[in-house]
């Protein structure tokens, strides 16, 4: 019996994944929508297929990798995201993840992905795959590499428009959480004021289109 466990906070991913996941013949498919029922569901049930979100709460995604292999070492992990920065593609695959899909992608896209990895491989969109090498090989590091998985999350949705009770909200942190990482951020990429970072989320191409 082929398991596989979809970690996401939002229902309406588990619906399409698990529909995807069937058609490729996984009898049973389970869903978490927290980190604590990722953690539980993955020691009680060992997937060999993993689908993980990185956006989300509370541990995030990036530090659910280590611990989900604690449990299910033999598991293979899809990163599947809206987050398309290659600085995190090359943290989620360092992580232990196999394989990397956009939210963006199609259905047999997504196929492919989940076929690649029960055939032992690491699965990456070719551009994807180009960029992570180019910046591993670049001149320069890539600014964004010195955020966190939640410092990422927070530039994102200022980007967007959202103010920082909107983001507190959306994140289930408190503002104040949301305000400080906002104040970590600006640190790090050298910027004085929350327009300058809406504006640098937006030319980096942070902003979901």
């Amino acid at each position: 019996m082929k398991t596989a466990l979809i970690i996401d906070d939002h229902p309406v991913t588990h619906l399409g994944c698990g529909q995807l996941l069937r058609e490729l013949e996984y009898s049973q498919v389970l869903e978490a929508l927290t980190d604590q029922d990722a953690l539980s569901l993955a020691k009680a049930h060992t997937p060999t297929l993993i689908v993980l979100d990185l956006g989300m709460p509370g541990l995030g995604g990036l530090n659910l990798i280590e611990p989900l292999l604690r449990h299910v070492p033999a598991a293979r992990i899809l990163v599947f995201s809206m987050n398309e920065q290659a600085v995190f593609v090359a943290k989620a695959l360092s992580a232990g993840a196999a394989g990397y899909l956009t939210k963006n992608s199609g259905p047999e896209q997504f196929h492919a992905a989940v076929q690649a990895l029960e055939a032992g491989k690491v699965y990456l969109e070719h551009e994807m795959a180009m960029a992570v090498a180019t910046s591993k090989i670049g001149g320069h590091a890539d600014p964004l590499s010195m955020l966190s998985e939640r410092e990422y999350q927070v530039l994102r949705l200022l980007g967007q428009g959202d103010d920082l009770q909107k983001i507190a909200d959306a994140l289930r942190v408190s503002y104040k959480t949301a305000a400080n990482t906002s104040s970590a951020i600006k640190k790090k990429l050298g910027a004085r004021n929350t327009t300058e970072l809406i504006r640098y989320a937006i030319s980096a191409g942070v902003v979901d289109n």
